[in-house]
């Protein structure tokens, strides 16, 4: 078991703020410019999709979020483990205790919008460790080279 503390998070405290402008950031960075699929401080507090946020202590380490996309079917958005804590197992962390929410929701179906360039290397390598499989773009995705989209049947 990890040593982090994952809870639903309302995205008001500023080093969670800070750190999703960072996600941001980065996002914008290492994605074409029509591409960025990341979702900003509106998304991530819109009906639907619920935040959490992975701390180690009283530092933040992480956080991640569930979007509803359907009865049987979420999406996992904005995953990100804080600089300090890559290499910590804070994703692994944070993914675990999304899928187990998902399940716990009697979803079926977890699905993710990741990148294809050595940038997203670590991130899809966690999600095959976690039984994803690429799958055909969902929801408002498209098949555009940089896009690959995964799914985990829960």
């Amino acid at each position: 078991m990890s040593g982090f503390h994952i809870r639903e998070d309302d995205l008001s405290d500023a080093h969670v703020l800070a750190l999703l402008d960072y996600h941001l950031a980065e996002m914008v960075r290492v994605s074409p410019p029509d591409g960025v699929n990341a979702l900003p401080l509106a998304g991530l507090k819109a009906p639907g999709v619920t935040f959490y946020s992975a701390w180690d202590g009283s530092a933040l380490a992480g956080f991640g979020a569930l979007k509803h996309l359907s009865a049987g079917h979420a999406e996992l958005k904005s995953m990100r483990a804080a600089p300090d804590f890559l290499g910590r197992g804070v994703g692994k962390a944070i993914l675990r205790h999304l899928i187990a929410e998902a399940r716990a929701r009697g979803y079926d179906r977890l699905s993710l919008e990741t990148g294809r360039t050595a940038d997203y290397d670590a991130a899809r390598a966690l999600y095959r460790r976690h039984g994803f499989a690429e799958c055909p773009p969902f929801g408002g995705y498209r098949d555009d080279g940089f896009s690959q989209c995964m799914t985990l049947r829960l």
